[in-house]
C-alpha cells in the first residue's frame, strides 16, 4: 500500500471546501494585508485602466477619422499610447509589491512546519515516510506561493474587470451586449463541475509526488544495497511505476482542463461571432455607428484574457488548496503536552533517588487495540550512580523502553522518575538536559565531527570534545581525519566506517556528563580489540552518572553492577551477572547465544 493511501487524511466521502482550505493561509498573510491589498487595488485599477482603450477608439473613429481631423488623430494616439504605458506602470508596480511580503509569507510557513515536526512525537514520523513530508516543505509550500501572487490577485483582478467589462459592452449597445453575456450562466456550471473533479486530480498527484520522492530519497541513501545486491534494474522498474502513476494523473489533469479550457474559449467566441455579424449588419443599416461596433467589440476582446484565464486560474487555485490541505494535516497533528503531569514534584525531587520505572505500560497509538501492549507493568530501580544492564530477547521491548526515559514516546500508563521527578512533570527540554542517549542504529548529520558530538552539549569547550572522542576511542580515527574534528562526514556520516559512526555516536552521548545515560546497544558494530578499549573507558563515565544499557553481548552485561531481565512485557528478573546465571534459564539461553555469536565474530576475524 502507498503512503497516499496509508497517509492521507482526506476522505471521499467527505465535503471539501477548497475556499475553506485556503483561508486557513489567512494567518500568515494577516502581517503583510496591506501591502498584498494595495497590490491587487493596483492590479485591479491596471486591468481596468486597459477597457478605456475601447472608449478612445470609439472617439477616434467616430470623432477626428470621421472629420478627417489628422491632428485630433495624432492625439488619440498619444491618448492610447499613455494608457498602455500606465497599464503596464501600474502591472509592474503590482509585482513589486507582492514578491517580497509573499517569499516572506513561504518563510514564515517553512519554519513553522519545521518546527512542529520537531515537536511532534517520534510515534509519528514512525507512521510518516519522510518523503511525504519533504514534499509538503518544499513543493507544496512553493505552490501556495505561487497562488498568494498569481492565481488570488488575478481571480479578483478578473472578476473586476469583467463586470466592468460588461457594464461597459451593456452601455454601448445592451442588444449585443446580453447576447455576448448569454454564455456567462452555463460556463459558471462547468467551471464549478470542473473544479470539483480537478481539486480530487490535484491531490492525488500532490500525494504521489511524495511518495516519488520518497522513492528517490530511498534510493539515494540506501545505493550501498541496491548496487550491493544488484537491486538496479528492479529499483528502477519500481521507480518508473510510481513515475508512470504519477504521469497518468498529470494527463488526466491536463485532460480536464483541455476540456474545460476548450469550452471556455469557443463557448464566448460563438458568442462574439454572432455579435459581430448582428453589429456589422447594423452599421450597415445605420442604426450604429462604426466608432461604437469598434469599441464594442474592442471591450470583448480585452475581456477574452480575463474569461480565457478562468479555467487556469481555478486549477492553480485548486492545486494550492491540496498543498494547503497536505500542509495542515502536519500542522494538525496533535503535540503532546509539555508538561502532562497534574501535580508536578519540585524540580529537585529526592535526590539520590535515581531512574525508577513504576508499572509503565505502553502500546503504540496505532496499534492494534485487542494485541498487548509492548510494556505490561515494568518496575525497575536504577540507584544513583549504578548502572543496570537490560536484557531480553529480540523484540521484546528494549529499545522502546529506552525510548520512554527521555520521552521520545509517553507511557501509557504508570510512571518515570529522575531523583523522585515525575519525567511526565517536567518539560522535555529539562528531561533531555538531564538524560543523554545513544541508539543501536547512530545518526549522524551533514556537519562536521564537531558539530556532531557537541549536539550532545552545545558550547562545551574544545577539551570536553575531545575527552568525549577519548572515552569513546574515536581520538585517534578524528585525529587522522582531512582537518581533524572540523571534517564533515557527509550526509548520514557514510563516509565513515559503522564502528566509527558508533564511537561518534557514543561520544555524543557522554560529551555533557550528563546525570543519567541510557544507552541502546552502544558497541555492536564494534571489533572485539575496538570494544575492550572502549570498555575500559566507558567504565570511568559510568562510574560518575545513572546509567541504563540495553546490553547483547556479555562484555557489554559486565560493565553493570546489576542485570535487568525484560521478559513478557515486564522485569522478568533482576540481579547480578552471576546471580542471573545461576537463578535464570531464560537469561543462560540469551547469554550462550550471544557468547556463541561472539566466538563467530573472533573467529571470523582471525
Amino acid at each position: 500500500m502507498s503512503a497516499v493511501e496509508n497517509l492521507s487524511v482526506a476522505d471521499p466521502g467527505k465535503k471539501r471546501s477548497a475556499v475553506r482550505s485556503l483561508l486557513r493561509l489567512w494567518p500568515y498573510v494577516r502581517p503583510v494585508r496591506a501591502r498584498f491589498g494595495t497590490a491587487a487595488a493596483v492590479a485591479v485599477v491596471a486591468s481596468c485602466t486597459g477597457l478605456i482603450v475601447p472608449l478612445v477608439l470609439k472617439w477616434i473613429i467616430d470623432g477626428p477619422v470621421a472629420a478627417r481631423d489628422t491632428a485630433g488623430v495624432w492625439w488619440g494616439g498619444a491618448l492610447l499610447l499613455a494608457v498602455g504605458v500606465a497599464e503596464a506602470a501600474l502591472f509592474g508596480l503590482r509585482r513589486w509589491l507582492v514578491a517580497r511580503p509573499l517569499a516572506g509569507v513561504e518563510a514564515a510557513m517553512r519554519a513553522d512546519l519545521y518546527q512542529r515536526l520537531q515537536r511532534l512525537p517520534v510515534a509519528f514520523h514512525d507512521r510518516w515516510s519522510s518523503g511525504q513530508l519533504l514534499s509538503r516543505a518544499t513543493a507544496d509550500l512553493n505552490l501556495l506561493r505561487l497562488f498568494l501572487v498569481f492565481p488570488l490577485t488575478f481571480l479578483l483582478v478578473n472578476g473586476v474587470t469583467i463586470v466592468v467589462g460588461c457594464v461597459i459592452l451593456l452601455a454601448q449597445d445592451w442588444a449585443l451586449g446580453l447576447l455576448v453575456l448569454a454564455p456567462v450562466p452555463p460556463l459558471i456550471v462547468l467551471c464549478t463541475v470542473f473544479s470539483r473533479r480537478y481539486a480530487g486530480a490535484a491531490r492525488t498527484a500532490q500525494d504521489q509526488v511524495g511518495d516519488l520522492t520518497t522513492g528517490v530519497e530511498e534510493s539515494v541513501l540506501g545505493i550501498r544495497i541496491i548496487k550491493g545486491f544488484g537491486r538496479h534494474r528492479s529499483q528502477a522498474r519500481a521507480f518508473r511505476a510510481l513515475s508512470e502513476r504519477l504521469m497518468g494523473t498529470e494527463l488526466h489533469k491536463a485532460r480536464l482542463l483541455g476540456v474545460v479550457w476548450g469550452l471556455i474559449l469557443a463557448v464566448p467566441e460563438l458568442a462574439l461571432g454572432t455579435a459581430l455579424v448582428l453589429g456589422t449588419v447594423q452599421v450597415a443599416d445605420g442604426a450604429l455607428s462604426a466608432g461604437t461596433l469598434v469599441a464594442f467589440l474592442s471591450t470583448a476582446l480585452a475581456l477574452r484574457w480575463p474569461v480565457e484565464s478562468i479555467g487556469f486560474l481555478l486549477a492553480m487555485s485548486n492545486e494550492a488548496s491540496g498543498a494547503a490541505d497536505r500542509y495542515f494535516e502536519v500542522m494538525d497533528e496533535p503535540v503532546p503536552p509539555e508538561a502532562a503531569g497534574a501535580n508536578p514534584a519540585p524540580v529537585g525531587g529526592r535526590a539520590g533517588d535515581g531512574l525508577r520505572l513504576e508499572g509503565v505500560r505502553f502500546r503504540y497509538p496505532d496499534a492494534d487495540p485487542g494485541a498487548p501492549p509492548v510494556l505490561d507493568g515494568v518496575d525497575l530501580h536504577v540507584r544513583t550512580g549504578e548502572t543496570v544492564a537490560l536484557v531480553g530477547a529480540t523484540g521484546c521491548g528494549k529499545t522502546t523502553l529506552t525510548a520512554l526515559v527521555p520521552r521520545l514516546h509517553e507511557v501509557t500508563d504508570g510512571r518515570i522518575t529522575l531523583d523522585g521527578v515525575d519525567v511526565a512533570a517536567l518539560p522535555r527540554a529539562e528531561v533531555r538536559a538531564r538524560v543523554a542517549v545513544a541508539f543501536e542504529e547512530p545518526t549522524l548529520f551533514s556537519a562536521s565531527v564537531r558539530e556532531n558530538v557537541l549536539m550532545g552539549a552545545p558550547g562545551a569547550a574544545d577539551e570536553e570534545l575531545w575527552r568525549a572522542l577519548r572515552v569513546a576511542q574515536a581520538d585517534g580515527f578524528v585525529a587522522a581525519l582531512p582537518a581533524g574534528a572540523d571534517t564533515e562526514v557527509g550526509e548520514q556520516g557514510l563516509s565513515l566506517s559503522g564502528g566509527q559512526r558508533q564511537r561518534l555516536a557514543l561520544a555524543r552521548a557522554v560529551v555533557g556528563r550528563p546525570r543519567f545515560l541510557v544507552l541502546d546497544d552502544p558497541l555492536s558494530a564494534l571489533d572485539v580489540h575496538t570494544e575492550a578499549k572502549v570498555e575500559a573507558a566507558l567504565r570511568k563515565v559510568l562510574a560518575t552518572t545513572t546509567a541504563l544499557v540495553v546490553a547483547h553481548r556479555p562484555s557489554t552485561v559486565l560493565l553493570a553492577d546489576r542485570v535487568a531481565l525484560l521478559s513478557g512485557g515486564r522485569i522478568a528478573a533482576v540481579g547480578t551477572h552471576e546471580e542471573l546465571l545461576a537463578a535464570s534459564a531464560e537469561y543462560r539461553r540469551l547469554m550462550a547465544g550471544d557468547e556463541a555469536r561472539d566466538d563467530v565474530a573472533r573467529e571470523g576475524a582471525l
